[in-house]
């Protein structure tokens, strides 16, 4: 029987010059973190199946890897990184009386088991934040412009970061009143851009003419300031121009940061993630297909877990983030200097002694033994 040296579909192994470059792409991102003031937290690469179940609204219970423990329970890698540091910030960090905001950041590697992810890895490390026990405009500024520092820290200078805000679009549905099947379907084709699939999906419901025109033009709201005052002026409700008003607060404070240049709206975002509750975002850039950050407010989640708390937060796909720096030609800096002492059986002490002192002081030191050179 052949012995199996590969790996299973969808994961590989990183060796070499690329994870040093990720390490130290990590090593960088992560002083972002820091200096906006988060802490670090590990939460376990499984849990029980129920902290990622559909109640919570994440990934679908078939694009999973579940397995079952020695009690018969059902446990699941993790595919997402916020249901988890949820359930672990609703249980060490929110006790009775505490007071202020709550700032983690963590990195890991998630776990997706989806057919409809052929050719793409189901195995990819992610750093992220959340921010939790604030619910203002201010902190929805604050991830956004660090989003921006993190991705000028990795050494990207053209890329885009788009809002969107799902609270309009379910203010709408409220007042549309529409079956679940249906809103389903109407938030797949404005996902999608499929104008003329929300046109005929919209059509059939018999809406008011000015549901039925706000939600056919949500696949093109997407621009600058000028999208916001669109909208605003397509409805007369309040909760979806409230929503619209939050944006442009948003879009102020983002000025005091100086990285409003960086910032579009997409009023047709709307994640497949059903725990989001307000603006929604994406950061893309030449040279992969994919979104390199994506997050967003999630207010209701943590009361899933038994503690109440506005909440926000983002993660970094290191995979797709590398992707964009390689055809991009952006060089990620490496700390590479290293010491190499040559020895044999006469002088193996002295050499011992001398790269011990060495790494004493911080240096990378190798020792080789004649030979045995490559």
């Amino acid at each position: 029987m052949e012995r199996v040296i590969h790996t299973p579909e969808g994961v590989r192994d990183i060796y070499g010059e690329e994870c040093a470059r990720k390490k130290s792409l990590q090593k960088m991102l992560h002083k972002v973190f820091v200096s906006y003031g988060y802490e670090d937290i590990e939460t376990p690469t499984f849990e029980f199946f129920d902290v990622f179940s559909r109640e919570i609204g994440t990934i679908p219970s078939k694009d999973l890897y579940k397995f079952f423990d020695r009690d018969g329970n059902t446990l699941a890698l993790r595919p997402d990184f916020t249901p988890s540091v949820a359930r672990a910030a609703s249980r060490y960090f929110m006790e009775e009386g505490r007071q202020g905001t709550i700032r983690l950041c963590y990195q890991g590697n998630t776990f997706l088991n989806s057919a409809s992810y052929q050719g793409r890895p189901r195995e990819v490390t992610e750093m992220g934040v959340e921010m939790m026990g604030d619910a203002s405009a201010d902190s929805d500024g604050e991830i956004l412009a660090m989003t921006v520092d993190l991705l000028k820290a990795a050494g990207l200078k053209d890329f885009q970061v788009s809002v969107g805000q799902v609270d309009f679009f379910k203010s709408l549905l409220e007042e549309a009143r529409m079956p679940a099947g249906v809103v389903e379907e109407l938030r797949e084709l404005i996902s999608s851009k499929n104008h003329f699939g929300v046109e005929e999906c919209v059509r059939k419901q018999h809406l008011s003419e000015e549901l039925s025109n706000v939600f056919t033009q949500m696949p093109h709201l997407f621009g600058g300031m000028e999208i916001l005052k669109k909208a605003k002026s397509m409805t007369g409700n309040e909760k979806a121009r409230a929503s619209i008003e939050r944006l442009e607060e948003i879009y102020r404070i983002l000025e005091m940061y100086g990285c409003s240049q960086y910032i579009a709206f997409d009023l047709g975002m709307l994640s497949k993630y059903k725990y989001y509750t307000g603006i929604l975002m994406q950061a893309f850039t030449y040279g992969t297909g994919q979104p390199i950050i994506k997050g967003g407010r999630y207010n209701q989640l943590l009361a899933y877990f038994g503690k109440s708390c506005p909440s926000i937060g983002f993660t970094l796909v290191m995979e797709h983030l590398m992707n964009a720096l390689s055809r991009q030609g952006i060089e990620t800096p490496l700390e590479r200097e290293e010491e190499v002492i040559v020895y044999d059986r006469d002088n193996q002490k002295e050499a011992i002694e001398q790269a011990v002192a060495m790494r004493r002081k911080g240096k990378r030191v190798t020792l080789r033994r004649k030979g045995t050179l490559l």
